[in-house]
C-alpha cells in the first residue's frame, strides 16, 4: 500500500481561487497540496476582467507588478451593446489602496493569470499535483484522505493519496464530480450555458467594456492581453437549440453551438457586431455550463468552499475572478488565525462563512437582478430605456457589482509582514 502523503491543507482546484487561498496559506507557514486536474497553460471560460478593487490583494500576492505589466488597457467605461443601442458613462474609480492611485481594472486572460498564480504558490512553497483530478475524500481519524488520479501521468505513485485536516474545494461549480463540494447536474430548458472566444484587431475602443444584451443571454467583451479581446457571454440552453436549428436549416448543414452564439450575438446586437466587424477569430470558442449561481455552504465536515464552489454570481457583473481572489484570500485569513483542532476550524469555518456572506451577497443579489431584467420578456428593452435617459446607471451598477470594494484585512496583512 502506498504511503500517504500529509499536508496541513489540500486545495482542489488550481484557478484564482484555489491558488489565492494556497498561496495565503503557504506564507503562513503551512503544508499545502494542489490538485488540479488541467495542464496549464489553458483557456478558459470567463469574462477575464480583473476590478482595480483588487490592486492591494495582487500585490500582496507579489504578481500585481506583472498584472499590471501583462493587462490589457485600463477600463475607465463601462457600456451597454443592446439591440441598436450602443450607450456609454464612466466605470466608478477604486476609493482607496493602490487601486485609487494606479487606476481601474484591466484584463488578463486566464491563460495567463492562472499560470502566474499557480507559479507564484509554487515559489511560495505550495506542493502542485498536476494535471490530477481528486476521486474521492473519506475520514481518515482526524484527517481527510483525499484520492487523487493521474491526468497523463502528472501524479506521482507514492502520492496517490494525500492526507489533511483542512480541504479547500476550488473546483468550480460547472463540472460534476464525486466530491460532496460538487454539484449535480440536471439539464433544464431555462439553463445558461456558457461561452467565450478571443478576437484580434478589434475595433472596440481599449477603455470600453461593454454589457452585450440579446434575445435570450447577454455577455461582455473586453481588451485583455496582447491585443486580445475577449468576449464571454451566456445564453438559454433552449434559445440555442432553437438558434441552432434555424441556422441548419438555413445553411442546409449542421451547425455547432459556438457557430450559432457567434451568429446570434452579430445579428442581434449592433454594437458588438462593429466591434468585430474586421476581427480574426483567435483560437477556437469555448463551452461551460450551465452556471448555478447563487450561495451555497461555505463550511461542513472540514471542507471549506471558494470561488464558485462556495457561491456563484450571474456573469452579467463582470465579478468572478475578483470574487475568487478574494474568498480565498478570506478563508486564508480566517484559517491563520483559527486555534488548532477540530473546534478551532468550525469556529473559523463560521467565521468565513460570515465574512463570505457581508462579501458577497450585495453583488450576487444585484447581478440576480439586472441577469432577471435582461433576459426576461421585454427586459432588454427597460434596460435600454432606464440607461438611455440614466447613463450613469452603468456607473451606480458597477459600484453594486463591488467594483470599489476591496477585501478586508488586507491592511493588517501588509503591516504584519
Amino acid at each position: 500500500m502506498r504511503r500517504p502523503s500529509t499536508h496541513d491543507a489540500i486545495v482542489i482546484g488550481g484557478g484564482p481561487a484555489g491558488t489565492s487561498a494556497a498561496l495565503a496559506l503557504a506564507r503562513r507557514g503551512w503544508a499545502v497540496a494542489i490538485v488540479e486536474k488541467s495542464a496549464f497553460p489553458r483557456r478558459k471560460v470567463c469574462g477575464e476582467y480583473i476590478s482595480a478593487s483588487n490592486l492591494a490583494l495582487l500585490d500582496w500576492l507579489e504578481i500585481g507588478d506583472t498584472w499590471r505589466a501583462e493587462g490589457g488597457p485600463e477600463i475607465r467605461r463601462v457600456g451597454l451593446f443592446s439591440g441598436d443601442t450602443s450607450i456609454e458613462a464612466p466605470m466608478p474609480g477604486a476609493r482607496s489602496g493602490p487601486a485609487a492611485r494606479d487606476g481601474f481594472g484591466r484584463a488578463l486572460g486566464r491563460d495567463m493569470l492562472d499560470t502566474l498564480l499557480l507559479d507564484a504558490a509554487r515559489s511560495a512553497g505550495a506542493e502542485v499535483f498536476q494535471p490530477c483530478r481528486a476521486v474521492a475524500i473519506e475520514r481518515d481519524g482526524d484527517r481527510q484522505a483525499v484520492r487523487i488520479q493521474a491526468k497523463g501521468g502528472g501524479c506521482r505513485d507514492e502520492a496517490a493519496i494525500l492526507r489533511a485536516p483542512v480541504i479547500v474545494a476550488a473546483h468550480g461549480s460547472w463540472e460534476p464530480g464525486p466530491l460532496p463540494s460538487q454539484l449535480e447536474k440536471q439539464s433544464r430548458p431555462s439553463d445558461l450555458l456558457g461561452f467565450k472566444a478571443h478576437f484580434t484587431a478589434s475595433s472596440l475602443p481599449p477603455d470600453l467594456m461593454p454589457l452585450l444584451t440579446f434575445p435570450g443571454g447577454y455577455g461582455g467583451m473586453v481588451l485583455a492581453d496582447h491585443g486580445r479581446m475577449s468576449i464571454s457571454c451566456c445564453i438559454r440552453r433552449d434559445m440555442l437549440v432553437r438558434l441552432r436549428g434555424s441556422l441548419a436549416r438555413e445553411r442546409g448543414s449542421r451547425v455547432s453551438a459556438a457557430e450559432a452564439v457567434e451568429h446570434h450575438i452579430m445579428a442581434t446586437c449592433r454594437g458588438a457586431r462593429e466591434a468585430l466587424e474586421q476581427a480574426r477569430l483567435d483560437g477556437p470558442w469555448l463551452a461551460a455550463g450551465p452556471i448555478r449561481p447563487g450561495i451555497r455552504v461555505g463550511y461542513e465536515a472540514d471542507i471549506f468552499r471558494v470561488g464558485n464552489a462556495a457561491g456563484e454570481s450571474h456573469p452579467i457583473i463582470a465579478e468572478g475572478i475578483s470574487m475568487a481572489l478574494q474568498s480565498g484570500w478570506l478563508l486564508a485569513h480566517e484559517l491563520g488565525a483559527a486555534e488548532s483542532g477540530q473546534t478551532g476550524r468550525e469556529a473559523a469555518g463560521r467565521r468565513y462563512e460570515a465574512a463570505w456572506r457581508g462579501l458577497f451577497s450585495t453583488r450576487i443579489l444585484a447581478a440576480e437582478a439586472i441577469a432577471r431584467m435582461a433576459l426576461g420578456p421585454g427586459g432588454a428593452a427597460l434596460m435600454e430605456a432606464v440607461v438611455r435617459n440614466f447613463p450613469r446607471a452603468l456607473t451606480l451598477g458597477a459600484r453594486l457589482s463591488g467594483k470599489t470594494r476591496s477585501v478586508p484585512g488586507l491592511a493588517d496583512a501588509r503591516l504584519a509582514r
